[in-house]
């Protein structure tokens, strides 16, 4: 490991043009301690720093990566599109391509809008709910971060945590009195709520699997409630599967736990790298967007050429390799999180681990962790430490206790072997 010169001279830069140097909140390491790291390149499982240190990369930019960076199909293709145009403001080809892979993969899915983010995904799914059911609240669970649209900052995970900001200024108290906030996997709670206000409940909007207050997967029974009491209701059941959708199973967190929602919101996996959000659902529901019907969404990049062909490339691969690529992710997962619990209790260190399919959370806790309130528990100092250790073994992990580890096919057992490696050397130190 050589020094970090370069990444502190051009944060200390960057923070005279970007609020705290970052253009993403966790970026910063305030979670961690220390300067933020700046990338210069990755490859395969691995990053690179503008100082030259060569890092196993467990963020692969927050999830879109699952075939790892700079997949020689992706970059070939790519570089085609380029050969042509990188944006139109009309449609392509290309679009339809995408959309009918989505729509093949995901069951509850009939139609579906490209848009570029995941935050975009989620609002509009949200107005295309509030239209459709003709109400004005949302239901959503503390932790689960849905993007940063105004009705979705309280009591938000991912940045919104680390940051010390559960409910942001600026949105303003008539907007969030419509967001109905519910403990994760509390089915008695949910039953309480549409008991008390179901007539006027929209829809809730969940992260099948949450994964941003760390993993924390559903309980027995938490998704198939949800399901009853919105059709009980007539409420929609909207799914956040920014992250899980193609991650946990190529028909997504519906396909993995067998619940189909009313709409679904896609992005990450589905840009391979580049920005791209979708959300799609039921052809009823979904033909009151514009111009089909009158609720309004649009965007002047929407369905760009590039992170599309990224999208139906990586989706490709995916559908190529499905289900054994996914057996394979899961089987590495798996041997990372059994090294990690027998190398902290070889330590005398308290530790869960939490995963599901290829992603994983470390929390410093005895306590499971089943919601934000028992994630909270953990002890968010020794995760700072540890990870500092581990990036100076050469280990990337999530600069924050709350986010999720992601795992490639690109990631070797080499890479988990050097990383248990790591983990125990340091576990002994503590």
């Amino acid at each position: 490991m050589t020094s970090k010169t370069n990444s502190k001279v051009l944060f200390q830069n960057a923070c005279r043009y970007m609020p705290g140097g970052v253009n993403s909140p966790v970026r910063a390491f305030q979670a961690v301690g220390g300067d933020p790291l700046f990338l210069s390149k990755g490859n395969g499982s691995r990053v690179y720093d503008v100082d030259g240190n060569e890092y196993i990369d467990y963020v692969c930019s927050w999830g879109p990566l699952i075939l790892g960076h700079l997949h020689p199909d992706v970059a070939a293709s790519l570089r085609k599109v380029l050969d042509e145009g990188t944006s139109y403001g009309a449609p392509t080809e290309r679009e339809i391509t995408l959309t009918s892979h989505i729509v093949d993969a995901l069951p509850s899915i009939e139609k579906v809008r490209l848009v570029n983010s995941g935050t975009e995904a989620t609002m509009s799914a949200v107005r295309v709910a509030r239209a459709f059911t003709g109400r004005k609240k949302i239901v959503k669970f503390a932790g689960c971060y849905h993007g940063h649209a105004d009705g979705f900052l309280v009591q938000a995970g991912s940045g919104a945590l680390t940051m010390g900001v559960p409910s942001s200024p600026g949105v303003p108290e008539e907007i969030g009195n419509l967001t109905v906030v519910l403990p994760y996997n509390d089915t008695a709670a949910v039953h309480r709520a549409f008991q008390k206000e179901g007539d006027q409940i929209a829809a809730v909007i969940v992260e099948p699997v949450a994964a941003n207050m760390g993993i924390v997967p559903p309980q027995p029974g938490f998704l198939e409630t949800l399901r009853e009491v919105t059709a009980k209701a007539s409420s929609l059941l909207i799914f956040d599967e920014v992250i899980t959708g193609f991650r946990l199973a190529y028909s997504g967190a519906q396909g993995f736990y067998g619940i189909e929602p009313d709409l679904t919101c896609l992005g990450k996996i589905i840009g391979g790298g580049l920005p791209v959000g979708a959300y799609g659902g039921r052809q009823e529901i979904m033909d009151l967007v514009a111009p089909e019907g009158p609720v309004y969404q649009a965007g002047t990049l929407s369905g760009n050429p590039l992170a599309v062909q990224a999208g139906i490339t990586t989706l490709q691969h995916l559908a190529a390799g499905n289900p054994d690529l996914y057996r394979e992710l899961e089987k590495r997962a798996v041997h990372l999180e059994t090294e990690l619990l027998e190398a902290a209790e070889d330590a005398g260190i308290p530790l869960q681990v939490n995963r599901v399919g290829s992603l994983l959370s470390l929390f410093f806790t005895s306590s499971d962790v089943t919601n934000l309130e028992e994630a909270l528990t953990a002890d968010q100092e020794l995760y700072k430490k540890f990870f500092t250790k581990m990036l100076e073994e050469g280990i990337y992990l999530p600069p924050s206790q709350f986010e999720a580890l992601f795992l490639s096919i690109a990631h070797t057992e080499g890479d988990i072997e050097q990383t248990i490696r790591s983990t125990r050397n340091i576990f002994n130190k503590f």
